[in-house]
């Protein structure tokens, strides 16, 4: 195993972190907390994969 990207562990757990709030919301029946929980997985997903590229286009990984 090489180097860890210590900013991908961030966004998986962040990402991990909003699918249990989605989770939790559903138990819960809280319509907007399920919404949140949705758009902060799809954005912490797309900031992953543009870092992933902008890493990938600079050498990086």
């Amino acid at each position: 195993m090489k180097n860890i990207k210590w900013v991908f562990v961030l966004y998986s757990l962040a990402a991990l972190l909003s699918m249990f709030a989605i989770g939790i919301s559903v138990g819960l029946r809280s319509i907007p907390g399920i919404l949140l929980s949705i758009l902060a997985l799809i954005l912490v997903m797309g900031y992953g994969f543009k870092t992933k590229k902008k890493m990938r286009d600079q050498g990086i990984l």
